[in-house]
């Protein structure tokens, strides 16, 4: 572990510009759905993390020919011999990410089977991909447990069906995308997740051919087509990172603008940003023309000064304040007057991080009760899902074991804001969704080094 820490000298505020590219949480799934087209697809704009090495060595394994394009950031997926893999090769990947199992429509339909290893990601609660396997029953599908994974077929094809989600998620709701577009007939999904990453997938799938209508109250219908083409396109932004980068400056007291953030995807983070006292302006892109290359837009945030104000929040899905923003932000909420209060009600396991804070001065409390007008799937159960801040708390530095990408994230910030040099071990769990995060940190000013 010696060689996987970083040494993070604290008290500077973060101040300067960096980039955020495509998002990761669409980024990948974007490449799967290349799997669909019978012809080559180009994605720009994409992130160098670690997710996207995964998928790239899976599409490999099946047979999709992945290279660099010419510009920085550019992807060319060629699918013209997709073929099995063997259950080892795909095995090396196990754990490594939860990317696997949304293999399993794409498969079915080029190859009549498919195989999915144990699935790993971050430790934040079990998220089960019960709502995965039911759904591709409903298809049509066949899916057989053993000891090394699962192995699915589609001895009759897959055909369209009406489905609903007991919850909103957004995995799910992606498995069923990428199977009903080529499944036989029409597939209403009910009760399905909206999060502007599914949006920009939907849009991917459409420009590949594939018929898919968004209705009102989370209802998305499907029309199967028996072939899609390749598309060419350029994702989202990561608003996670944007987040996180903007809770960094309103912790280190400092002023950090992220180019290519957008503001219609972050207006739930920005209302509470504003609440807490953080300050920000949105930049336009303005095109090149003579005599003048232009600006790339996007959101600059700092702290204006003065003290931070304590607030209420509640993570939920989209449109609500999502999950991954709130353990960047509590970093930031430490150093608020007064008691703030976060009920998480999407990830029943996601307060744990807040021990290490507690070890830098913070002052967090952990409660089994719904500390929130939402309705919560995890009240009356034994799971600490709401924390209340007292601050504003001194922090200073500490030695930091990070346990999931983003609560890494939120220690990385916790060592930048304490007074002192901390040491944080296990960061390269962050390059999982944060490309090049040293560099940026170089780039804001941080004094952070390997040791």
């Amino acid at each position: 572990m010696t060689d996987d820490v970083l040494v993070v000298h604290g008290g500077t505020p973060l101040e300067g510009r960096i980039r955020v590219r495509g998002a990761k949480n669409l980024v990948s799934k974007a490449m799967v759905a290349a799997l669909l087209g019978d012809s080559p697809s180009r994605l720009f704009d994409v992130p160098k993390i670690r997710d996207v090495e995964v998928v790239r060595g899976l599409l490999g394994l099946h047979g999709v020919k992945v290279t660099d394009g010419a510009e920085d950031g550019e992807l060319v997926f060629d699918p013209a011999n997709v073929e099995s893999a063997s259950t080892d090769q795909i095995n090396v990947h196990a754990g490594s990410s939860r990317i696997p199992i949304l293999f399993c429509g794409p498969l079915l339909h080029r190859l009549g089977h498919a195989f999915i290893p144990d699935l790993g990601g971050c430790h934040i609660g079990p998220r089960p991909i019960d709502f995965h396997l039911q759904a591709l029953r409903e298809f049509g599908a066949t899916v057989d447990k053993r000891p090394e994974g699962l192995h699915l077929s589609a001895p009759n094809g897959l055909h369209g069906t009406k489905f609903a989600l007991p919850y909103p998620s957004v995995g799910a709701t992606e498995q069923v995308l990428l199977t009903a577009v080529m499944a036989e007939g029409v597939t209403e999904l009910r009760n399905a997740a909206v999060e502007p990453e599914i949006i920009d997938l939907i849009c991917i799938l459409q420009k590949m051919g594939a018929i898919i209508k968004v209705h009102t109250d989370r209802v998305i219908e499907i029309q199967g087509v028996p072939k899609l083409h390749g598309y060419t396109h350029r994702p989202i932004p990561d608003r996670i990172e944007a987040a996180s980068w903007a809770a960094a400056a309103l912790a280190t007291r400092g002023h950090v603008e992220v180019l290519g953030a957008q503001q219609a995807d972050m207006m739930t983070f920005l209302n509470i940003f504003r609440s807490v006292g953080g300050e920000y302006e949105v930049t336009d892109t303005r095109p090149p023309k003579l005599g003048d290359p232009g600006q790339e837009g996007g959101i600059r945030f700092w702290h204006p000064g003065g003290e931070l104000n304590a607030v209420a929040l509640e993570t939920d899905v989209h449109p609500g304040f999502m999950t991954d923003w709130q353990q960047p932000l509590v970093v930031a909420l430490t150093q608020a007057r007064g008691l703030s209060i976060v009920h998480e009600t999407v990830y029943e396991q996601r307060l744990g991080y807040t021990e290490a804070l507690n070890s830098m001065g913070a002052n967090i409390q952990v409660y089994r009760d719904c500390l929130g007008g939402t309705p919560c799937r995890f009240g009356r159960r034994n799971f600490k899902h709401s924390a209340v801040i007292a601050g504003p708390s001194k922090l200073h530095a500490a030695d930091l074991v990070i346990p999931d990408l983003r609560a890494g994230f939120s220690h990385l910030i916790a060592a930048l804001a304490a007074e002192g040099t901390s040491r944080v071990y296990g960061v390269d769990l962050i390059n999982r969704g944060y490309e090049d995060f040293e560099a940026k940190l170089a780039d804001l000013g941080a004094h952070a080094e390997r040791p």
